[in-house]
């Protein structure tokens, strides 16, 4: 079995890492944060321009028609630039409102309308009352990234998937955040209307799409950090040689290559699991999320010991990635979430008699 990126694929991860480097290197990136802007319209252009919201998008909604994997793939490379756009937002409101064949799927896919994905840890926070032809959301869901400047959410339950126009209900407001690149806000709904999408079929697969799209910018960002701690070995000197050649840095170069390693196999699988229908994808993107989400954070905790000092100062460009993997490991659920929920997937197999490898 080949488990390596095929030609076309390897093509568009290469595209995507040019455009991103002259787009997107740390002094661009530090300048939007220095702005007042909710993410980098330039960039954002350009994404555009090159197709990449309509990446998973079927060609009969107007999108180029690949699938999750090459989605993976635009991520990742957003995940390792640090790149301050709202890509996996905009591919998940996607692949939510073209399956309801929303008409708005036009605007998302062009770039002129934004989304934003509105998620709750707890089943329950967000309550739906509806007739069938009418629908009013209550509750106050998790923080929301870039819902300050999106024009409609999609909001998620465990039974069903929503969409909130913003444009008209209003945008709520950004929240102080230590993660400059993207924008946090409270979505509160009170009696708010909105549209239904999907039922709980919807919402597996939206909450599987978010779980794999978040491992693979915390694997892009994950990546970055071993190659920038593994550069830093080699050129900082101390007692007359690098410090790679000490011992204990070299364990810690190393369990960064194994828990990066982890994280490349696991959100890889989960994206190809998606893109071919697997009955078992759920399995896949929660396996993606726990490990991604847990190794991520061993790998910022390694790349700030090795680099020492100057990586605890928050002007390195390490504190770009390490900001971005806390929130991203919470995203669509935490390691914790995705244990339990991993482990009612599994129970339901066993009562069925059905084996779990």
């Amino acid at each position: 079995m080949d488990f390596e990126l095929s030609e076309d694929q390897v093509a568009l991860q290469e595209a995507a890492r040019q455009l991103l480097d002259g787009l997107a290197d740390p002094s661009r990136v530090r300048a939007h944060l220095a702005s007042a802007d909710a993410y980098d319209q330039p960039l954002w252009d350009a994404m555009v321009e090159q197709g990449w919201l309509g990446i998973a998008l079927p060609e009969s909604h107007g999108g180029i028609g690949l699938t999750w994997v090459e989605a993976a793939v635009l991520l990742e490379e957003v995940g390792r630039h640090a790149a301050p756009v709202p890509l996996l937002s905009q591919l998940l409101a996607l692949d939510a409102l073209a399956t309801a064949g929303d008409d708005r799927t036009a605007g998302l896919a062009d770039g002129s309308v934004l989304g934003c994905v509105a998620w709750s840890r707890q089943p329950r926070a967000v309550r739906a009352e509806g007739d069938g032809m009418s629908w009013k959301l209550t509750g106050r869901p998790d923080p929301v990234t870039g819902a300050s400047s999106a024009d409609l959410a999609v909001v998620w339950t465990p039974d069903a998937v929503f969409a909130v126009d913003l444009a008209t209900t209003g945008r709520p407001v950004a929240e102080p955040a230590m993660d400059g690149t993207r924008t946090i806000s409270w979505l509160e709904l009170d009696g708010t209307p909105a549209i239904k999408l999907g039922g709980a079929d919807v919402a597996r697969d939206l909450l599987d799409r978010g779980a794999v799209g978040v491992a693979a910018l915390l694997l892009g960002g994950a990546a970055h950090v071993l190659e920038m701690t593994a550069q830093y070995a080699k050129d900082r000197i101390q007692f007359g040689q690098p410090i790679g050649s000490f011992q204990a840095v070299k364990h810690r170069c190393a369990d960064m290559v194994v828990d990066v390693e982890g994280m490349r196999s696991t959100a890889w699988y989960g994206a190809w699991s998606i893109a071919a229908g697997d009955p078992d994808a759920s399995v896949a993107a929660s396996t993606a999320k726990i490990w991604c989400s847990d190794a991520a954070r061993r790998v910022m905790a390694s790349g700030l010991q090795v680099h020492g000092g100057i990586g605890f100062t928050w002007e390195h460009d390490l504190h770009l990635y390490l900001k971005r993997a806390q929130l991203d490991a919470l995203t669509f659920g935490d390691a914790s979430y995705h244990r339990d929920r991993l482990a009612g997937l599994l129970r339901a197999k066993v009562d069925a008699g059905v084996s779990v490898i």
